[in-house]
């Protein structure tokens, strides 16, 4: 098959094919050779239909679908040969294919289109400073974390009086003929938005009694709904005053620092003390501050390509056809609206493949698995499961890896955290500690 190329023009050329009997001919008769195996036609046993009938019959899509798939096959053949670098997919020019006329032609010129990507300058070097944030772990921050362990490994107990977080239970009477009566009644003086009717509720003990009006306490129909087991549409009916007979106080209890403490977080014989418990839970909060460090230097890095490229020009008049193309039910607003993501994501995508390059970066099976195994660890934290073992891990990371868009993805992520690693190599990079709240205050740039 003879293929042609134009010379390039605003990224774009166009391949010409030129498709002669020899390309396609021998395919057509071994596919009517199979279908003379298969065809079911009336007054012919099951594989004697002749060929010629089947030609007849069959001829004209038969070779359609050879030549279109050999067109596919030679297109791409002609694309690696020639290391073009395309953007989307060759696609039919129309106006310079023949006409296709199966009946009177053997011989076929068809045309396409193709665009390139442009060359891109995307390495940072040590004219570019980018700043790598460590951020301090001050004891108020490990203390804090120290009393949110004492918090979730806590426990509840009865109590006589109320304070602060409380939950009530007692007996809700109507104050009027034939009014509501709702006993075993949960409240959380919390809630409760008077700050009036609040401070009465804090200052009961078991066994009293307290008039209050509900819908004055919470000002909420959903809240005073709950709280009656009622309908919602019925509070209206209900929003006169309730006496409430506390008959019990139910108070979590943050857990001592202890032994017990450390096994519940840290598993059983893993922490010797409190000072080596304070010692683990600095070490953590150090390890998940350099993670969100090299994700906020990974954004800066980032941005600071796009700004570097930002002159750099794509074939858009091309690329939105291809869209169209490609994404058929897409409408003209559509479109308009998502492109300028879209030519971002594929400016940041032809810059990355090129420092990829540049650095000789290699994604390996071990680094999927790595990373797979953090995302697992990053899922059960976000369930409270701060410390699982790693045999779930491993289990939780081999399902997600049987996904092949997870692969994808993974692999993604991977690649461009070894490229911003390997920038620290060729930019500039400027060292600063920094407070947790001024670090979370840079994010407010990125969003």
């Amino acid at each position: 098959m003879q293929i042609t190329q134009s010379e390039v023009k605003d990224l774009q050329a166009v391949l010409t094919l030129v498709v002669e009997p020899a390309d396609y001919e021998e395919n057509v008769k071994k596919e009517l050779r199979q279908l003379r195996q298969k065809a079911n036609i009336p007054g012919f046993r099951k594989g004697m239909v002749p060929l010629d009938l089947l030609k007849k019959m069959y001829g004209k899509s038969v070779m359609a679908d050879v030549i279109n798939k050999e067109l596919g096959v030679q297109l791409s053949k002609y694309i690696d040969d020639n290391k073009l670098n395309i953007l989307g997919e060759p696609l039919p020019n129309e106006e310079l294919s023949q006409k296709v006329d199966f009946d009177n032609d053997n011989t076929f010129t068809l045309a396409f289109d193709i665009a390139l990507a442009p060359e891109m300058n995307a390495l940072l070097t040590d004219k570019d400073t980018l700043t790598h944030y460590t951020v301090t772990v001050t004891d108020e921050m490990v203390n804090n974390q120290v009393e949110r362990y004492q918090e979730t490994y806590g426990s509840y107990a009865d109590a006589d009086d109320v304070q602060a977080g409380d939950i009530l239970k007692g007996t809700l009477t109507e104050q009027t003929d034939n009014g509501i009566v709702k006993e075993n009644g949960i409240l959380n003086p919390a809630y409760i938005k008077d700050e009036e009717t609040r401070n009465r509720f804090l200052s009961l003990k078991k066994g009293d009694t307290l008039v209050f009006n509900p819908m004055q306490a919470f000002d909420s129909e959903v809240e005073v709904s709950s709280l009656l087991d009622i309908k919602k549409e019925e509070v209206e009916n209900h929003k006169g005053d309730f006496a409430f007979v506390l008959t019990g106080v139910t108070r979590h209890v943050k857990s001592a620092i202890d032994g017990e403490l450390f096994a519940k977080v840290y598993g059983e014989n893993n922490i010797k003390d409190e000072a080596d418990f304070r010692a683990r839970i600095r070490q953590e909060i150090e390890s998940n501050m350099s993670q969100d460090a090299e994700y906020k230097f990974g954004l800066d890095a980032k941005q600071a390509i796009m700004d570097k490229i930002s002159s750099v020009s794509l074939p858009e008049a091309f690329l939105r056809r291809w869209v169209k193309v490609t994404n058929e039910k897409m409408t003209d607003e559509e479109l308009d609206r998502d492109f300028p993501a879209m030519v971002n994501e594929l400016k940041w995508h032809l810059a990355k493949n090129e420092l990829v390059k540049h650095f000789n970066i290699e994604v390996k099976k071990e680094d999927v698995e790595a990373y797979a195994q953090e995302v697992a660890r990053m899922q059960f934290m976000q369930y409270g499961l701060m410390h699982v073992e790693e045999n779930y891990l491993n289990d939780f990371a081999k399902r997600m890896l049987q996904d092949e868009n997870q692969v994808r993805n993974i692999v993604e992520r991977v690649t461009e955290n070894k490229v911003f690693e390997a920038l620290k190599g060729s930019a500039k990079i400027e060292e600063k500690a920094i407070s947790r709240e001024d670090f979370g205050k840079l994010f407010e740039n990125n969003n």
